[in-house]
């Protein structure tokens, strides 16, 4: 049987191409959508034969239709006030926005716990991302010197991106098996240093969504790099999450956890 989702932030760029994923997949099938702006055809949005309208009211929404997942691309703020919308009425949130604070997200973990219902958070569902973070670890542990580019379009509000503050993290801890050198890195270039490790972000538009690590020996660079060339790429990941999200309860960060 197919997994009943509404998604918000259906009239952004990011909440229109899940909406697209959702409708188009066999195993889930799209029966909300929920914007500040409401009235809007979902069917004319997606190039769909569908007699849905987009709604402003999200309690309303989950109490009428009663899905099992929520997939949320908003701002961080209506994120975390969205996911506990949805566990309250015992549905899955799926949250694709960065932005979350450390509070939001034991928030979430109590939450979770209480109700018994499972919730996802990660901040990309590329699955080419999930595979460069891990490839990114296992090169830090031979590695001393490592700096994170990010590039965005020129609409993203947060940088640095919760990708690369992830990988940043997960790197740090494989630095740190490293010898002293690697803490003495300088970091005197223009950006942000999370775990050691600085990231550079970029934003302009043209951009989606790319992350470059690069490390740096004696004689020798090991660049790893992905990107998304379409918000397509998120496709795969987030249908992914949705399938996984119902059979569990507890709130899961990442969708490396989930592969």
């Amino acid at each position: 049987m197919a997994i009943d989702v509404v998604v918000t932030g259906a009239l952004g760029k990011m909440g229109n191409t899940i909406m697209k994923a959702v409708y188009n997949h066999p195993n889930t099938n799209l029966v909300g959508a929920v914007d500040v702006k409401q009235g809007d055809s979902v069917g004319k949005i997606i190039g769909a034969n569908l007699d849905l309208l987009v709604e402003n009211d999200l309690a309303n929404v989950l109490k009428e239709i009663k899905p099992r997942v929520l997939v949320d691309f908003t701002r961080a703020d209506s994120a975390f006030n969205n996911a506990l919308l949805a566990l309250e009425n015992g549905i899955h949130p799926v949250i694709g926005t960065t932005g979350l604070t450390e509070g939001n997200i034991e928030h979430l973990h109590v939450m979770c716990e209480e109700k018994q219902v499972g919730a996802i958070v990660s901040p990309n569902f590329a699955l080419g991302t999930v595979l460069m973070m891990r490839f990114a670890e296992e090169a830090a542990k031979y590695f001393n010197y490592v700096e994170i580019v990010e590039m965005h379009h020129n609409n993203k509000i947060d940088a640095p991106s919760g990708t690369a503050i992830a990988t940043a993290k997960k790197i740090g801890n494989s630095l740190s098996k490293n010898p002293k050198e690697a803490k003495d890195q300088p970091h005197n270039l223009l950006g942000k240093v999370i775990d050691g490790v600085p990231i550079h972000s970029v934003r302009l538009p043209g951009l989606v969504a790319h992350h470059e690590v690069m490390f740096g020996g004696k004689g020798e660079t090991l660049t790893i790099r992905h990107d998304s060339i379409s918000r397509e790429s998120f496709h795969a990941g987030l249908i992914l999450a949705v399938e996984k999200v119902i059979n569990l309860r507890r709130l899961v960060i990442g969708l490396e956890n989930l592969l």
